[in-house]
């Protein structure tokens, strides 16, 4: 009888290991996981240069993301992105593309932080374009499925060069 419930207790305690072990995510690794998110928000970038695939696109914001851009209303939730995606690509003359750097990390590394820089082409004044030199930063989250999401998007207009000193 005492092997019997020695077993028991042993089955129950390797049983309550697994389940945390499985459950938890694997050790954090800043080095790994930068070059992972640098990896990612680059392949979006390209994505949404190339103008195409609005899922895709789309795809790289959590499904509570919150973003603020320049001249825009605030746009919450991803219909609202999709929405507003769908329009910009529509739009003639538009592009983007940007370059993001310096991935910073919650200590639990859940969370990151990068700022970067974008351009921007949109229709300016009697039919030409004018491209814009935008600066951002974007907050991301590790998602339950594993995957690095943009949850705060917020750009604004760099500032014009001061002028040379003489």
């Amino acid at each position: 009888m005492k092997t019997i419930v020695s077993i028991s207790r042993r089955s129950i305690l390797l049983a309550y290991f697994l389940i945390l072990v499985s459950c938890s995510r694997h050790a954090f690794d800043p080095v790994m996981e930068q070059a992972k998110l640098l990896h990612q928000d680059a392949e979006w970038a390209d994505l949404a240069s190339v103008g195409k695939d609005v899922d895709k696109i789309v795809s790289y914001w959590s499904d509570d993301a919150v973003l603020i851009f320049l001249g825009q209303p605030v746009l919450e939730g991803k219909p609202g992105i999709r929405a507003y995606v769908e329009a910009s690509l529509k739009t003639p003359g538009f592009k983007i593309h940007w370059v993001s750097e310096k991935p910073a990390f919650s200590p639990d590394g859940k969370l990151a932080y990068m700022r970067g820089t974008d351009e921007l082409t949109v229709p300016g004044p009697e039919g030409t374009t004018t491209m814009l030199h935008l600066r951002g930063i974007s907050v991301w989250r590790w998602d339950a499925d594993g995957q690095w999401r943009c949850v705060v998007d917020i750009s604004n207009e760099e500032p014009s060069a001061p002028p040379a000193a003489k």
